[in-house]
């Protein structure tokens, strides 16, 4: 009979079973857990309460582990996560642990992983952009751990729905923005590129990389790891069956290692061509005449292309190179215009990536089997070729009815 006996809170409203309120005015609900424990929910306002016992109720008949999620953080569920990444690359592994470390574990990475809403987990990407200076590209590093790890909740059953999911989106839209779209060079651009660097006491050294860049379409990692054993210079072709990264290890200290390529598409043989064959063989002459030491990474030797100081060349220093030679280079140009009254060519700002897509760009317009191209690009998605030769078919349709302007007799 006493265990029936109505109970009443402080406002005579009728708690239900399992339902009391503590003498300080605090509701709470009592309930055991998919394991069997006993657990207890609190709130000051009953309504709020009955809403938590609807989502406990409705949890532990679908499965959700509720008594789990209240003590498992998301710092914990990282962890979980990244045991069972076993395929990631070290580099990437190694860059994953480092930024949510950084950035992540001491404000989301404490929180309970059933107590994160979408809401707070928004607020934390404006504070990374507007605090942390993050830029919106930068952010989708970060987006894409925390994403993985709450669906690695989702699918553990800890929490029904991702907070994650469409919060990066939204962002977006509201800072209206847009991913930039890369650019390859104009064939006058690239030829400017070129004779500049030629013509440079200063950058001349350069040449050779840019010349294997431009010339092959390989990525910058691909090509400051290309050996001599990847050169066959009797059937003309270079095997690109590793890549070359510097990153941070685990002694958080930067440093040079070889791992397979971005993809198994990545794995490709590209013909020569005799510009690229003379750079290669100038390059191996060099090499014996100097007899520079051996420099060996991760198992490698015999590298294609060494800095002055006999290393591999830093992606991050060949950015730099380039940005300061299309500095000088338009400098040198404005102050030419002017003394011969011509229009400077002014060359747009770009990366060492962007000689890769200006190779895809040549070869675009040089070639018109799809497949092909994507097969020598190394591209998974033949989506990227057919974007790049989509925009290539386009500025030529233009330059094609701009010379045909006034040769049409229409009037």
């Amino acid at each position: 009979m006493g265990k029936n006996k109505k109970r009443y809170d402080g406002n005579h409203v009728l708690l239900r079973l399992n339902e009391y309120q503590r003498k300080d005015g605090m509701y709470l609900y009592k309930y055991r857990d998919e394991m069997g424990e006993m657990r207890i929910a609190y709130s000051k306002v009953l309504t709020e309460l009955r809403e938590k016992e609807k989502r406990i109720n409705r949890d532990l008949e679908d499965g959700i582990l509720t008594g789990r999620r209240n003590a498992v953080t998301v710092n914990d569920m990282f962890r979980i996560y990244m045991r069972g990444k076993t395929e990631l690359k070290e580099k990437t592994r190694i860059n994953y642990e480092y930024l949510f470390g950084k950035y992540v574990s001491g404000k989301v990475g404490k929180e309970k992983i059933g107590e994160v809403k979408y809401s707070q987990v928004k607020q934390f990407y404006i504070y990374m952009v507007r605090e942390m200076g993050f830029k919106l590209s930068s952010l989708e590093i970060i987006h894409t751990i925390l994403h993985s790890v709450f669906t690695l909740a989702v699918r553990d059953d800890y929490i029904r729905k991702n907070p994650t999911e469409g919060v990066l989106t939204e962002l977006k839209k509201d800072y209206k923005w847009h991913r930039p779209k890369r650019h390859g060079l104009t064939e006058e651009e690239q030829r400017a590129f070129l004779s500049y660097v030629s013509g440079s006491e200063r950058y001349r050294g350069w040449l050779p990389l840019f010349v294997l860049l431009l010339g092959t379409g390989c990525r910058i990692g691909e090509m400051i790891g290309l050996t001599w054993r990847d050169c066959d210079f009797e059937k003309n072709l270079i095997d690109i069956n590793h890549s070359t990264s510097y990153h941070r290890k685990k002694n958080q200290k930067f440093a040079f290692s070889i791992g397979s390529p971005k993809s198994e598409a990545a794995r490709r043989k590209i013909p020569m061509l005799g510009a690229v064959r003379r750079t290669l063989l100038e390059l191996r002459e060099e090499q014996l005449r100097k007899s520079a030491g051996e420099l060996e990474i991760d198992g490698y030797t015999g590298f294609v292309l060494r800095n002055r100081n006999g290393s591999l060349y830093n992606p991050s220093c060949v950015n730099r190179t380039i940005n300061r030679i299309v500095k000088a280079h338009n400098r040198e140009e404005v102050d030419r215009a002017e003394k011969e009254g011509g229009e400077p060519l002014l060359l747009p700002r770009f990366s060492a990536h962007s000689l890769r897509h200006t190779f895809c760009c040549r070869l675009c317009e040089n070639e018109t089997n799809i497949k092909v191209i994507q097969e020598i690009m190394g591209h998974s998605d033949i989506a990227t070729t057919m974007n790049i030769y989509a925009e290539v078919a386009e500025r030529k349709k233009q330059e094609v009815f701009c010379q045909l302007d006034g040769k049409i007799p229409l009037l």
